[in-house]
């Protein structure tokens, strides 16, 4: 599967979300807006533009005609500007805020660019490859008095919301332990992926989405991790990692588990196989796709939750946050955490140690 085929099925699946609000939002300005690199989420920012009548896609960029193709087709690129240099496009357009979807290694820098401009930014994940440029990022945001948000929008989804309803009502007591799973298909990767200059690793790329799952659902924090990372088989990776595991300490003295991998066969039905289970001292949760979000309790006997909480747009709640004022379903706060913790259990694979997050 190509990596345009991939983001074609991540957008049907985003749109045949029935849960996801249908109404207009009206924002009290038009927002200029460019994408610069045209892989990854960029389902979260087209999908949700027919609901978004003060959104102007103006311009997009990538190095790759064929992305930029691909994004042309669709209505709301139709009449954005094409670019091959993101430093072009920022020097030439008028913006109010800039999507950034490309590699990874050149990540920071655009969002530096964009901070010193004054534009919002809405990043792929991870922010940064390094924790020295993500400590600039920091600076730079805060120096500028920009907004900032990461593609990580898990946490929109009915599934994960409904786990957390189910910790917060304290039905399962206090989470002791934590099992989650990303499982995907390999496809086709880019060239960028097999080289961990560009790449950053395998356990920065895909863990930020669980992480950030275990951390808020749970309502625990993470505060160390070892890691075991490596590739098995599949020599054309080179510097990729295909398979990763990551054990964490919780702050209340739990434990936790993060197994990742590329081994998911192209014959399954799905892209990928997601999973998070939360055992706490009165019961357990857990979802999977085959088996929903079930609940076993000392309070309740066993049974499948399937009125789920109406999922949302990470794009949308950003906008709502930056031009309404509203408070932020996903907080700057959990963003830089999210990335410190996973580059952490990057760093703890590559030094064979354990480190604090």
């Amino acid at each position: 599967m190509s990596t345009i085929s991939r983001r074609e099925w991540i957008s049907g699946a985003l749109l045949a979300g029935q849960a996801v609000a249908q109404h207009s939002t009206a924002l009290p300005q038009k927002v200029r807006l460019a994408i610069i690199g045209l892989e990854g989420h960029i389902s979260e920012i087209l999908d949700p533009m027919d609901r978004l009548p003060d959104i102007e896609l103006v311009a997009i960029q990538d190095r790759d005609t064929g992305h930029l193709s691909h994004v042309a087709k669709n209505k709301h690129g139709a009449h954005a500007r094409p670019y091959r240099d993101w430093r072009e496009l920022l020097e030439r357009e008028k913006l109010d805020m800039v999507a950034t979807c490309g590699t990874n290694g050149e990540r920071a820098e655009i969002i530096l660019a964009c901070a010193q401009r004054k534009l919002h930014v809405v990043a792929e994940k991870p922010l940064a490859t390094e924790t020295a440029d993500l400590d600039r990022i920091k600076r730079a945001v805060a120096e500028n008095g920009i907004r900032l948000t990461m593609l990580i929008p898990m946490r929109f989804e009915g599934q994960y919301r409904a786990l957390k309803q189910i910790v917060d009502s304290g039905e399962i007591g206090e989470v002791a332990q934590i099992s989650a799973q990303k499982s995907y298909k390999l496809g086709e990767r880019a060239e960028w992926m097999r080289h961990r200059a560009t790449y950053g690793g395998t356990i920065p790329y895909i863990a930020v989405h669980m992480v950030d799952l275990m951390r808020w659902t749970s309502g625990r924090e993470l505060t160390e991790a070892s890691s075991f990372q490596g590739r098995v088989g599949h020599p054309e990776l080179r510097d990729m990692e295909n398979t990763t595991a990551t054990v964490f300490r919780l702050d209340n003295g739990g434990t936790g588990c993060l197994h990742m991998d590329y081994l998911r066969p192209e014959i399954a039905p799905t892209w990928g196989d997601d999973r998070l289970r939360l055992a706490g001292t009165g019961g357990v949760a857990e979802y999977q796709a085959a088996t929903g979000v079930t609940v076993v309790s000392a309070k309740n006997a066993p049974r499948q939750i399937r009125d789920l909480p109406p999922e949302g747009s990470l794009f949308i709640d950003f906008l709502d946050s930056v031009y309404h004022g509203k408070p932020a379903g996903l907080e700057l706060k959990d963003i830089y955490r999210v990335n410190d913790i996973v580059l952490a259990a990057r760093n703890a694979a590559d030094r064979h140690a354990i480190l604090k997050t």
